[in-house]
């Protein structure tokens, strides 16, 4: 991944980006937060780290910048002095996390590697040839696909690939309600994004309300834009960063002491640093 890392001391930047190289990835320097907002301009990276305090453009400004040219750039904010105050406008300005120094260089690459992760999705259709046109366009898009039309072998996908991260599923499966499924996934999958279809928007209506009120994530009405699926799914992949990070407690914990309602990022994280 291209990296850019922004700070306006030299030997952080320098320490930063070689253990970045070292790891596989392509770090930018960049010594200012004017020089960081031209380097999205000219050379667009995949994430951003940058340090809060710095003379002229800080980084709370320097991100605001970087947004208005890249929406949906990952970036994330560090400093060792920020106030609570410049805290809480990155927060609103977009910064997925502000992290303390020094930083926890594991739990960054961790981030990394889940940042740079292809979504795997899993396509839930009746219709054998939806299911293969809807595959098709996703795997074009570079995303990792599987479809099932029998919904008693939904489980059974979820169960052997744990790598699945997303299920997009139709309400009407003959004679089976999409919901009986989704509350199948729930119970075992509760963290697990469900993105609702159907081409009978009044005849489900009953249906699809009873879903959101179980977790799920949206519903889109047949035909629907593929834009409007791709923009779906982009949210939940940027949600789930952010939960993972947990941007509201504002730094990374010390994996070995986070909340239990984040033992699956903890698992995660160990899985790549082993």
């Amino acid at each position: 991944m291209k990296i850019l890392v922004v700070d306006d001391d030299r030997r952080i930047v320098r320490t930063t980006c070689d253990i970045l190289k070292i790891k596989g990835h392509e770090p930018i320097p960049a010594y200012s937060g004017e020089e960081g907002v031209e380097k999205v301009r000219t050379d667009p990276p995949d994430c951003v780290l940058m340090d809060i305090k710095m003379p002229g453009l800080n980084g709370v400004e320097a991100l605001k910048r970087m947004k208005e040219i890249l929406p949906a750039l990952p970036v994330v904010l560090v400093s060792a002095y920020a106030t609570d105050d410049l805290i809480e406008e990155a927060d609103h300005s977009g910064a997925y996390a502000v992290l303390s120094k020094p930083l926890n260089f594991p739990m960054i690459l961790s981030f990394l590697s889940l940042l740079g992760k292809e979504e795997s999705i899993l396509v839930v259709d009746d219709d054998p040839e939806f299911c293969k046109t809807l595959k098709d366009i996703l795997i074009l898009r570079g995303f990792h696909v599987e479809t099932e039309t029998e919904p008693q072998r939904v489980m059974e996908h979820l169960d052997n690939n744990y790598a699945l991260a997303i299920v997009v599923l139709d309400l009407k499966l003959g004679a089976v309600n999409g919901v009986d499924v989704m509350k199948e996934i729930k119970a075992k999958y509760h963290g697990k994004p469900v993105l609702l279809m159907t081409g009978y928007r009044e005849e489900m209506g009953g249906s699809i309300e009873q879903a959101r009120h179980i977790g799920a994530y949206t519903c889109l009405y047949k035909p629907f834009e593929m834009d409007d699926l791709f923009h779906t799914i982009e949210k939940i992949r940027v949600d789930k960063l952010k939960n993972l990070n947990f941007r509201h407690s504002r730094v990374f914990p010390n994996i070995e002491g986070t909340h239990l309602r984040d033992k699956y990022f903890q698992k995660k994280c160990k899985k790549h640093l082993t």
